[in-house]
């Protein structure tokens, strides 16, 4: 059953692979990765349906792999393989958590996840598993901002969610490079788009933006700011929807 102090019943979190890496260079930290599963759990403790999109770019990024000389459809493979990593790694900590979990795939992989269906994962959902997608979208070119987007339209998500690791919205310069750097509270998506803010890739907006639906752009560490969000707290990062 929904909370009756919930904005919102079923949301999409996505989940840079950065976001996983904690402090680290590369790879997983894997308290940081428990303490996204805590948030998580805290936020569906309350009757939030929720689905989380993961990236890769903690482990391999294809675009970079490209510029150094990778075949590029290769180098976006091994990235999508590297968001299945990122996708297990999460499921274990929830589920340490008592926390049911399914990961679905946009690439088939039977051994270790499901095959991504949407009736399917809104049936989970329904039943109060969290559902985390990976793979991307399973298409070479589409980055997992985009396939967030996308996800979050195909389950009729009221939300998506953006979750970064260092900073807590959207400024208009790196304010962990430029201390004066001014936070937006709320922006249009044409405005994050003509001012190239670098929010998420300008496909994943221009597809938030056409489907109405709103985004987020928050810190998750520290603050149980998830289950603040989903509440309705105004402040919780920067806003970005229909004018």
């Amino acid at each position: 059953m929904s909370g009756p102090d919930l904005r919102y019943q079923r949301i999409l979190l996505k989940l840079s692979g950065e976001a996983l890496m904690g402090n680290k260079e590369f790879g997983l930290d894997l308290p940081v990765v428990q303490e996204v599963a805590n948030q998580i759990k805290l936020a569906k403790a309350l009757g939030v349906e929720i689905g989380v999109v993961v990236g890769g770019g903690n482990i391999f990024r294809g675009l970079a792999a490209s510029e150094a000389g990778m075949d590029r459809v290769q180098g976006d493979y091994m990235g999508m393989l590297a968001t299945v990593m990122n996708a297990m790694a999460l499921q274990d900590a929830l589920e340490k958590q008592d926390v049911p979990t399914r990961v679905q795939t946009a690439i088939p992989m039977a051994s270790v996840a499901e095959p991504y269906i949407r009736r399917r994962a809104t049936r989970h959902m329904e039943k109060g598993r969290v559902v985390i997608f990976a793979a991307g979208t399973g298409n070479p070119y589409v980055t997992t901002d985009t396939a967030g987007a996308l996800r979050a339209v195909e389950i009729e998500a009221q939300v998506l969610l953006l979750a970064k690791n260092k900073v807590d919205g959207v400024y208009d310069a790196d304010p962990r490079k430029v201390p004066t750097a001014k936070k937006f509270e709320h922006l249009t998506y044409i405005e994050a788009l003509n001012r190239g803010l670098e929010v998420m890739d300008p496909t994943a907006i221009t597809l938030c933006m056409d489907n109405h639906l709103p985004i987020i752009v928050f810190a998750l560490p520290g603050e149980d700011n998830l289950r603040r969000i989903v509440r309705g707290e105004e402040g919780r990062g920067t806003v970005i929807a229909d004018g």
